[in-house]
């Protein structure tokens, strides 16, 4: 009997250790490009619709409800290198309101933007005084 439990102990241990490194190690696919798993959509028509009715009636505004929240890059900038953004940018990363934008846009768009993004902290102070600007309504 104490070799069974010390299987199951060593099962649930190796699962849970094991589900921690394929979540880390990035294995996970977040691809917002790519249709998402057979598990993934059992576990989210499984799960959306219960953490809604438990928590609908306490949610907060709508603005101050998004999770992740929505980056001040201006303000704190990005861990990501340049590649990294590209990348975001043309797949996506799926359930985070970030949508692929490689199906419309070229790279050469993209590559500009991730430079920008990447950039956005070190920007000349004619650049930024030009972007703090608020638009004209007049044309």
């Amino acid at each position: 009997m104490k070799y069974f439990f010390l299987g199951v102990f060593t099962t649930l241990a190796a699962l849970v250790v094991g589900g921690f490194a394929y979540l880390r190690l990035g294995w996970a696919e977040v691809r917002g490009d790519l249709p998402p798993s057979q598990l993934e959509s059992y576990l989210m028509t499984k799960t959306v619709p219960a953490s809604v009715r438990r928590r609908a009636p306490d949610s907060e505004s709508t603005a101050a409800s998004l999770y992740p929240p929505v980056p001040q890059l201006p303000k704190v900038g990005t861990e990501y290198s340049e590649a990294q953004i590209f990348w975001i940018a043309k797949h996506g990363v799926r359930r985070t309101g970030m949508f692929a934008n490689g199906k419309w846009d070229s790279d050469k768009k993209l590559w500009t933007v991730a430079a920008y993004v990447q950039r956005i902290k070190s920007l000349p102070p004619h650049v930024q005084q030009e972007l703090a600007k608020k638009p004209s309504t007049t044309q």
